[in-house]
């Protein structure tokens, strides 16, 4: 109960105990990139094994039943599922991937990983004793409305398409490999994520560590609670990368330093549910028009969120 005592969970991991980031430079990039995997690399491994795992332990009858439809019962399990996980946008992103990869619909896969970060109940306490519990209401109805309604939507927006042409043609071959041993195949599901999802994990988080001075710039008091200022940070927040709950000492220090409320509503649902390295580890597993929504929603209910943080906090 430290937490309810002190109010804090720690520094920024953006700013430390400052009021600005450092200018963008490779050793901004470095030192942010080894404080963020310092957070969130068990989880990050784990979030690996486990969506590996996902594709070659999981019965795909099963879990076509459950979350191969593309309706809000799909959605809906996959959601509540997701929220036991906690884990950081970029450590669901694996399972997601998995999930997509047994043919699991467009919808639950992305309440999955929606629900992970932004439904966390261990965030939702700790936010209570540090921010407050309207701050608490509001993420949570905002997280809500993204993990199970964004998510649902999507399955319409998808259209007709319901596995990518490469999951196609992967589960093709996983099918021909079904008479391998069990660790060939976890092998072989290990190495094709580890191809296809780290190296762009690992460049977007240096280039994000090096750039965040322009995309959380000191704000002072006068603008602290403009309309502008309150879309550019659902922006930057939506494109961050952060470990979990890591949004809660951020908020704290900007609005220790004169951000406004409503920007910091704003951050508090856009800062965790998505990132720019989380949007690029699925982006071969599901269709670009579905990602685009995804990101245009997220950025647009951080704003609803700040609008309403500018009149409820």
């Amino acid at each position: 109960m430290d937490v309810a005592v002190k109010h804090t969970i720690g520094a920024s991991i953006i700013t430390g105990k400052d009021p600005a980031a450092p200018g963008p430079s490779w050793s901004a990039a470095w030192d942010y990139a080894i404080a963020y995997y310092n957070s969130v690399w068990k989880a990050a491994v784990l979030g690996i094994l486990l969506g590996s795992l996902v594709q070659v332990l999981i019965p795909s009858g099963w879990l076509l039943r459950v979350l191969g439809k593309a309706d809000f019962k799909s959605t809906a399990a996959a959601g509540l599922a997701s929220i036991p996980g906690m884990m950081c946008t970029c450590c669901a992103a694996p399972l997601a991937v998995g999930l997509r990869k047994k043919n699991a619909s467009i919808g639950a896969s992305l309440a999955f990983w929606l629900g992970n970060p932004t439904i966390n109940p261990a965030t939702l306490i700790f936010m209570t004793f540090v921010l407050s519990w309207k701050f608490t209401l509001l993420r949570l109805g905002f997280g809500l409305i993204l993990t199970f309604g964004v998510s649902y939507l999507a399955n319409r927006f998808a259209g007709e398409t319901k596995v990518p042409a490469d999951i196609r043609k992967r589960n093709e071959e996983m099918v021909q490999a079904s008479e391998q041993p069990l660790g060939v195949r976890w092998m072989k599901a290990i190495g094709s994520m580890l191809l296809h999802i780290v190296p762009s994990y690992i460049v977007a988080v240096l280039l994000l560590g090096a750039a965040r001075a322009w995309l959380f710039p000191a704000i002072g008091e006068t603008a602290g609670n403009s309309l502008l200022v309150l879309i550019g940070f659902a922006i930057a927040g939506m494109l961050f990368v952060i470990p979990t709950a890591a949004e809660i000492p951020i908020i704290q220090t900007m609005m220790s330093f004169g951000l406004g409320t409503g920007p910091a509503a704003a951050l508090l649902l856009t800062l965790p549910s998505i990132s720019l390295p989380s949007l690029l580890m699925l982006s071969k597993s599901f269709p670009k028009k579905v990602l685009l929504f995804v990101t245009v929603s997220v950025v647009v209910l951080g704003v609803l969120s700040g609008l309403a943080g500018m009149i409820v906090l």
